[in-house]
């Protein structure tokens, strides 16, 4: 089972029982959760003859259509259900939930129908976005929280918490497993949702999860964003990291309205493994590959042109008719690549990127103090490197090397704040005390271990095939270590008297502050070579470093107000 099916199944129950013509009504996230893996044809060959959402529905009375609701169990919804059904617009009404709902929602519900137009009620446990077959997020506003202090806002803490719960579960309830849960021992919101989301799926909701006993349970792990805060601060040169760092990408849509003549129907294109066969096979791939093979995809392409151009008698005028909707197609799919490799090029030039990412790289990957400091400061004197650039060198050095240059590092703060008028003051510093070396878990650097020393000195002694893309996430040896029975104890406790005998076959790790598609690929390549244990990854949003520094920044901020007052 991997998730994108598990979604479209449900989806799929909620149309295919229901004859005739539909409207289907979504709130803001239910609506990302199924535009990821249901097209827009999709639902046409469901007989969906419309979508709103309940925010911003129309008065008009259309009772010869059935309404398909899916939201999310929130109060909000249930209040907004409860006016829309005082006054049916529909001629019936068929209600489905994201997640568990409540006993006094199903109430409100009871009593508002009235005119007695509701038809069935159901749960159906799509709570997340599934963007790839192993890797989903929860598209969470208020990302920043998790730097902050449970005292700084005990409300929106709480509720960054419960949408972290709710997530998680439905990803248990959909895969019809209940885990045995650890935490990173160093995170108070991570101690607290893997406590929380343990109560739900043990007590409060045990019944539900009452599914029938593998021999060994899979493994919930709940970590935090700040035990790895480099790998959201690297540039990225896979084809999915790529887009998603240098253009953008939300709910597997990228906007292309900023770029040069765009056509129309190009403006807005979909990055999806389900949709896309050539982006399914390169979207893992490095940036020099992913050129070559758009190279031979256009060359195809020109091939099938030519031999259209050719149409001399009524029967080559029927196959290229019958022919014209995959010919279309692979013209829509050839120019979307090529234009956001080109851009993506037009980028990289731009801002010296392979300059800045070799950098970048040596000080993520490798150790020599002196001359990383004289790489950081000749790039922060270059009149190409961007402010970004500048600030994600300074913090990437920071991270590295705050226990051994403090004058250095002070150098290069001062030097920052010079060259970068947006540079805000101090935000290295909150970083540090953020995610320093005292805050992590992990052995970030593989500095400490004497297996990740000795596993570091081996990989430089082979070299390295691609410079730019030597870095691991530290993702990479948390999963090595469950996978051979090495994750500690003491460092990832569990929570209640669950324990783990054995290595289990399915293991959910779900990242509060947010996933990257560095991380998404190495799941997906370990998945791809091992039959073993099976991974999926999760969070509470998809970070490029804009993102991750955006956070950052807004957390600093609140710190800072709460802390002066």
């Amino acid at each position: 089972m991997v998730l994108i099916p598990l979604v479209r199944d449900y989806i799929d129950r909620m149309l295919q029982d229901i004859s005739g013509m539909k409207v289907v009504i979504l709130d803001p996230q239910t609506v990302s959760i199924v535009s990821v893996v249901y097209s827009q044809s999709d639902l046409l060959r469901k007989e969906v003859f419309l979508v709103e959402t309940v925010d911003n529905m129309s008065k008009e009375s259309m009772v010869h259509l059935k309404a398909v609701y899916f939201l999310r169990p929130t109060s909000e919804n249930i209040q907004k259900l409860r006016r829309q059904l005082a006054t049916p617009r529909f001629a019936e009404y068929h209600l489905f939930f994201s997640n568990i709902l409540k006993i006094p929602q199903i109430q409100v519900l009871a009593d508002s129908d009235d005119q007695e137009v509701v038809q069935q009620v159901q749960e159906f446990y799509a709570d997340f976005c599934a963007i790839d077959p192993y890797h989903f997020t929860l598209n969470m506003n208020m990302n920043h929280i998790y730097m902050l202090p449970t005292v700084v806002d005990p409300p929106s803490t709480q509720s960054f918490c419960d949408r972290a719960v709710d997530g998680i579960t439905a990803v248990f309830l959909a895969l019809k497993r209940r885990p045995v849960i650890r935490y990173q021992r160093t995170s108070e919101i991570a101690k607290r949702i893997a406590q929380e989301s343990a109560k739900l799926m043990y007590e409060q909701e045990s019944g539900l999860f009452d599914f029938r006993r593998t021999e060994i349970s899979p493994l919930l792990l709940v970590i935090d964003r700040r035990d790895d805060p480099v790998t959201p601060l690297l540039n990225q040169w896979t084809y999915q990291a790529m887009v998603h760092e240098l253009i953008g990408i939300q709910d597997n849509k990228v906007d292309l309205r900023n770029i040069g003549n765009v056509p129309k129907d190009q403006q807005e294109v979909v990055l999806s493994s389900e949709q896309d066969e050539f982006f399914k096979a390169n979207m893992l791939e490095n940036f020099g590959d992913l050129g070559m093979n758009i190279k031979r995809m256009v060359d195809e392409f020109q091939q099938i042109a030519k031999s259209n151009q050719n149409i001399q008698t009524i029967e080559d005028m029927a196959k290229f008719v019958n022919n014209y909707p995959e010919y279309r197609k692979m013209h829509g799919n050839v120019s979307k690549h090529v234009t956001m490799v080109t851009e993506m090029s037009r980028i990289v030039e731009e801002r010296k990127l392979m300059l800045v990412s070799q950098t970048e790289q040596e000080l993520a990957c490798n150790s020599g103090q002196a001359a990383a400091f004289e790489a950081v400061t000749n790039l922060l004197n270059n009149e190409s490197v961007s402010d970004i650039d500048r600030l994600r060198l300074v913090l990437l050095y920071a991270l590295r090397y705050e226990k051994e240059s403090p004058v250095q590092l002070m150098q290069l703060f001062n030097k920052l704040a010079s060259r970068s008028a947006k540079y805000k003051p101090g935000l290295v510093q909150f970083l540090l005390k953020q995610a320093g070396v005292d805050k992590r878990t992990g052995d970030l650097y593989g500095n400490r271990d004497l297996l990740n020393i000795a596993r570091n000195m081996a990989r430089g002694l082979k070299g390295v095939e691609n410079v730019y893309t030597q870095h691991q996430p530290l993702l990479f040896q948390t999963m090595e270590g469950i996978v051979k029975g090495r994750l500690r104890d003491a460092d990832y406790p569990f929570v209640g008297n669950h324990f783990q005998q054995g290595r289990p076959q399915d293991v959910v790790i779900f990242i509060v502050g947010g996933t990257t598609y560095e991380e998404a690929r190495t799941v997906a390549l370990h998945n791809a070579t091992n039959s073993g244990t099976r991974f999926f990854l999760g969070g509470s949003v998809v970070l490029n470093s804009k993102r991750f520094l955006k956070d950052l920044e807004e957390a600093q901020r609140i710190h800072r107000t709460t802390t002066a007052v």
